[in-house]
C-alpha cells in the first residue's frame, strides 16, 4: 500500500490540474458533428419569395459510420410572422417514396389559417435521394420501366421476371453503394439531423400518404422529440410494403360495387346499365372486348389489361362513370379525331398505376403544380429517375418480407387475380424487389405511444380506408379524424369542403387531441 501511495497522489494531482467540463460543455462533447450543424440560409431563387429561404445541411450515409460519406440534405423554411404565438417547427413531407418536399412551404403558407400558420416556422425537404438531397439514379430507365409493374399472364411472366431483375440490376449497378441506405428508418434519423440543426427540442409535422409511414416511424425512434404530428391518409404499418401494393386489389373491389349502384341510379344521364349488375356487366364487356379488340384513343390501343390498370378510377363515381361512357362510346362508334374529349381518362387510359414511383401525391399545399416539383434553386440537375429509384430502394429497403422466388409471386398472381378480378394480378405480379439485396435494418416495432392524429377519407384510393385504420390502431394513444364520403388520396388543406379540417386546425395550433376518433360527413363532391 505504501508503494501505492506516491502513485494515488500523482494521480490525484493530475485529476486536480484538469480543467472541469460544464454539463453543456459535456454534452456537446459527446454529440455526433452531424447534430451540432447550423444551416446557412439563403433566398431559394431570385423569382421566389424573400422569405422563402434554403439552405443544405450534411447527414451521414450511414449512421452507424457517421464518420464516412455524407449526403446533402436540402431544406427550406418560411418563419412565422408571429413570434408571440410561434411554437416551433412544422415539417412537411408529401408523400412517396420519392416526392419532392422542399418547394411545399409556400403552397402551406398560402393555404393554411392564420391561427395554425402563426405558430409554426413552416420547414420542407427533399429526402435523402430525391430532387436536391444528393439524387440517386439507375442508369436513367426507359418509360416502360418507371411503373411498378403489369398484369399477371403465364405467357408474359417470364419477361415480368426480366423487368424486375433488370430493374434491381441497373439500380445496383449505378448507386447500390448509396441505396442501401435510402430508407425510411434513415430518412427519420435525418428528420432528426433538421430538428438539432433548427435548435428545437421537438418538432411537430404534417404529413400525407408514404409520409405517415415516415412520422410513424420518427414517432417510434424518436418519441420524446415528437410533438404535434397530423398524419393523413395512413400507411399501415402491418402492410408495408408488398401489402399495401395488394390493397389497391382488395379495396377495389367495395370501391367498384359502390359505383356500380351509383352508376345504375343515374343510367339516364350515363347509359351503363339501369341496375348494379348490368353496369358491372357493361365494364367487364369492355374489358373483354378490348382483349380481343384493342379500343383505339389518339393512336394508341388498349386492351383489358389497361382497362384494368388503375383500381383508384372508382373511388370515384362521378369519374368512373364519365370514363365508362367515354370508352363504350370509344369501343361502339370507334376512335375520336386526336385531341378530342376524354373525360377522367388520364389514368385508365394510360395504363398508370394507383400509386407508385410516378403517381400523383396529395392535391395539398401546392402539390402537382409545375413550381412544387421544379428545383427551389436550380443548384441541381437531378436525373430523371430519382423518383423510381428512392421508391424502390424505400420499397425493397424498409422490409424483408418479399418473396425471394419468382414462382411464389405467379402462384399469387393466380390466386389473387380469382379473387379480386379488378387488380389482384397486377398487385401480387412480380416486383423488383425480389431481386433487391437484404434489408441492413428490420422493419420498425409500433410499441411506443404516439398521441398523433391520423386522418382519413372513406373512399381514398390510394392508402384506402383499412389501410389508415391500420396506422391508428398500431399507434397507441392516436386518434382518427374520418371524412365519410370523401374520395380524394389526401384530406386536409386538399378539400375546401373537408368536415375534418377543423380538427386539423385545432390539434395544430392548441395540441389538443379529440377525446375520441372523430367521423363527420362530406358532401358529395359531385350529384
Amino acid at each position: 500500500m505504501k508503494r501505492l501511495a506516491p502513485l494515488l497522489a500523482t494521480a490525484g494531482l493530475v485529476a486536480a490540474s484538469l480543467p472541469l467540463l460544464t454539463a453543456p460543455q459535456a454534452a456537446a462533447a459527446q454529440t455526433p458533428g452531424y447534430m451540432r450543424q447550423k444551416p446557412a440560409w439563403h433566398r431559394c431563387s431570385p423569382d421566389r419569395p424573400v422569405d422563402y429561404e434554403c439552405a443544405t445541411l450534411k447527414v451521414p450515409l450511414d449512421y452507424q459510420h457517421p464518420e464516412g460519406r455524407t449526403l446533402d440534405l436540402a431544406i427550406s423554411r418560411m418563419k412565422s410572422e408571429n413570434p408571440a404565438k410561434r411554437r416551433g417547427v412544422l415539417l412537411f413531407n408529401p408523400g412517396g417514396p420519392g416526392a419532392k418536399g422542399l418547394m411545399r412551404p409556400m403552397g402551406l403558407n398560402a393555404k393554411m389559417p392564420k391561427d395554425v400558420r402563426d405558430r409554426y416556422d413552416l420547414i420542407g425537404f427533399d429526402p435523402r435521394g430525391v430532387g436536391e438531397s444528393s439524387p440517386i439514379t439507375c442508369g436513367g430507365l426507359s418509360q416502360a420501366e418507371q411503373g411498378i409493374g403489369g398484369a399477371y399472364r403465364p405467357e408474359t411472366f417470364p419477361s415480368d421476371v426480366a423487368w424486375a431483375r433488370g430493374i434491381a440490376d441497373k439500380c445496383r449497378e449505378k448507386s447500390g453503394d448509396v441505396i442501401p441506405y435510402i430508407t425510411t428508418r434513415n430518412t427519420a434519423r435525418d428528420l432528426d439531423v433538421i430538428r438539432a440543426a433548427l435548435g428545437e427540442r421537438k418538432i411537430s409535422y404534417l404529413s400525407y400518404s408514404y409520409g405517415t409511414y415516415l412520422g410513424a416511424v420518427y414517432s417510434q425512434m424518436f418519441p420524446q422529440r415528437t410533438d404535434r404530428f397530423v398524419l393523413d391518409s395512413g400507411v399501415d404499418p402491418q402492410r408495408v410494403w408488398r401489402g399495401m401494393v395488394q390493397v389497391w386489389a382488395t379495396e377495389a373491389g367495395p370501391a367498384f360495387q359502390r359505383w356500380t349502384r351509383w352508376a345504375a341510379e343515374r343510367s339516364d344521364r350515363y347509359g351503363l346499365g339501369t341496375t348494379p349488375e348490368a353496369v358491372s356487366a357493361t365494364f367487364w364487356g369492355l374489358v373483354a372486348r378490348a382483349d380481343r379488340e384493342p379500343i383505339v384513343h389518339n393512336g394508341q390501343k388498349y386492351t383489358g389489361d389497361d382497362l384494368r390498370a388503375d383500381p383508384s378510377l372508382f373511388a370515384s363515381p362521378y369519374g368512373a362513370s364519365a370514363a365508362v361512357k367515354f370508352l363504350k362510346s370509344l369501343a361502339e362508334n370507334g376512335p375520336r379525331p386526336t385531341g378530342g374529349d376524354a373525360p377522367q381518362l388520364k389514368r385508365p387510359l394510360a395504363g398508370a398505376p394507383a400509386s407508385g414511383p410516378n403517381a400523383s401525391e396529395p392535391n395539398a399545399s401546392g402539390a402537382n403544380t409545375p413550381e412544387s416539383n421544379s428545383a427551389a434553386a436550380g443548384t441541381v440537375e437531378a436525373p430523371g429517375d430519382y423518383a423510381t429509384a428512392v421508391y424502390w430502394s424505400v420499397v425493397c429497403g424498409d422490409t424483408d418480407a418479399w418473396p425471394r422466388e419468382p414462382d411464389q409471386y405467379a402462384r399469387d398472381a393466380v390466386r389473387d387475380k380469382a379473387k379480386y378480378p379488378l387488380y389482384g394480378d397486377f398487385a401480387s405480379n412480380i416486383k423488383p424487389c425480389a431481386f433487391w439485396q437484404r434489408p441492413l435494418e428490420p422493419a420498425t416495432p409500433m410499441k411506443t405511444r404516439a398521441d398523433v392524429l391520423t386522418v382519413q377519407n372513406e373512399w381514398d384510393p390510394t392508402t384506402p380506408l383499412v389501410s389508415g385504420q391500420g396506422l391508428h390502431k398500431a399507434l397507441k394513444g392516436s386518434r382518427m379524424a374520418l371524412a365519410l364520403g370523401g374520395e380524394s388520396h389526401g384530406v386536409y388543406l386538399s378539400n375546401p369542403a373537408s368536415c375534418t379540417d377543423a380538427t386539423v386546425n385545432e390539434y395544430l395550433a392548441t395540441g389538443r387531441l379529440p377525446a375520441e376518433d372523430v367521423a363527420c360527413q362530406d358532401p358529395p363532391p359531385f350529384p
